[in-house]
């Protein structure tokens, strides 16, 4: 299981590299850097610290994206991939161009809040071990409601955390290109929230009651 996570994280670095440097145009990108040596640390942190204390969550987060019991959940995860794609392009091309000029301070501050979601998600993944990135029943798994950590605050709060990196990404890599289109994901995410849901509702014992007692699904207090 650990050679598969090494061999996930090395695959996701090289693609999300290959997606930044070419429309680039140069490899002559420090922020890039960063961010893939980010990236890279934090994600190969978290698969060994799942290992350690979730193994069977880690062997579900390293199952393909696309499943054939998640029927609902696929149109949904071919949009979000279109759309990452096209900001990973947008993020390059703003560089190619030299388009935005980011402070040196906002960067930093996008590096730290890249930092704070995986801290976030790793807070989620330690509450709710039926966290996983595909949209199904983990009957198998004895799936419950989770309703203590952050899930007392709000219903998705790993889309929460994901959505900083989206929004924290882009201004480390200095693209107000990339930073334009951050609340595309946040309407990707209430999507997601809303497929999860009816899901959920539908085939997870006490999940309805738990809605009720839980208002908020991404941001306590706005929605």
């Amino acid at each position: 299981m650990i050679a598969k996570l090494l061999l996930q994280n090395l695959i996701w670095i090289v693609v999300m590299g290959a997606l930044l440097f070419v429309p680039a145009g140069t490899l002559h990108w420090p922020a890039a850097w960063i961010f893939l040596g980010t990236i890279a640390i934090l994600g190969i942190s978290c698969g060994l610290w799942l290992a350690r204390t979730d193994p069977a969550l880690l062997a579900e987060r390293l199952h393909p994206m696309m499943q054939s019991d998640q029927p609902a959940d696929k149109k949904f995860m071919l949009a979000f991939g279109i759309v990452a794609l096209i900001w990973f392009f947008a993020i390059g091309l703003d560089r190619r161009y030299h388009a935005s000029d980011v402070p040196l301070a906002l960067q930093a501050l996008g590096w730290a809040m890249l930092v704070l979601s995986t801290g976030f998600v790793m807070w989620v993944m330690r509450e709710n071990s039926f966290a996983i990135p595909v949209v199904k029943l983990q009957t198998e798994r004895g799936h419950r409601v989770v309703s203590n950590g952050p899930y007392a605050w709000v219903r998705h709060p790993m889309y929460s955390g994901i959505v900083l990196f989206f929004v924290g990404a882009p201004m480390l890599l200095g693209s107000w290109w990339g930073e334009a289109m951050s609340p595309l994901f946040v309407v990707l995410f209430a999507i997601r929230a809303e497929i999860e849901e009816r899901a959920l509702i539908a085939g997870l014992p006490g999940y309805a009651d738990y809605t009720a007692r839980v208002r908020y699904r991404l941001v306590p207090g706005l929605w």
